[in-house]
């Protein structure tokens, strides 16, 4: 099972990315995604969440609003578009594939089996 992230990069405030998560070894929709982020000095943060089966879309309430969780079977890719950039968005994306985390626990990074490389997003002026 492999996951790979890209798409990281340095925008200003505002500013507008997407990540993309590249997924080989498993079927997607068997399998849930979540997004991460860790910056200095924090700790890991689910940013958000798909569940391809279940039809379900959750988000940080940080990023509510300002980041779009997708993804394209076909190319067994998961997007997370990015808008509103903030500073406090600074920190390295990883993708994660889970096949028992649900709507209470989605943001539990220890209960993803499979973890890719992340891709660093830097947000600032």
């Amino acid at each position: 099972v492999q996951l790979q992230a890209s798409g990281g990069g340095s925008v200003q405030p505002g500013g507008s990315l997407r990540l993309s998560c590249e997924v080989s070894g498993i079927t997607l929709n068997k399998y849930d995604i979540g997004w991460f982020r860790e910056s200095p000095g924090k700790e890991r943060e689910g940013v958000s969440y798909i569940s391809s089966s279940a039809g379900s879309r959750y988000y940080a309430a940080s990023v509510k609003g300002r980041f779009t969780i997708s993804t394209d079977d076909a190319k067994k890719t998961v997007y997370l578009e990015m808008n509103s950039l903030k500073p406090d968005d600074t920190g390295v994306y990883s993708c994660a594939a889970s096949d028992v985390v649900g709507r209470s626990s989605w943001f539990l990074g220890s209960l993803y089996d499979f973890w890719g490389q992340g891709t660093q997003v830097t947000v600032s002026s």
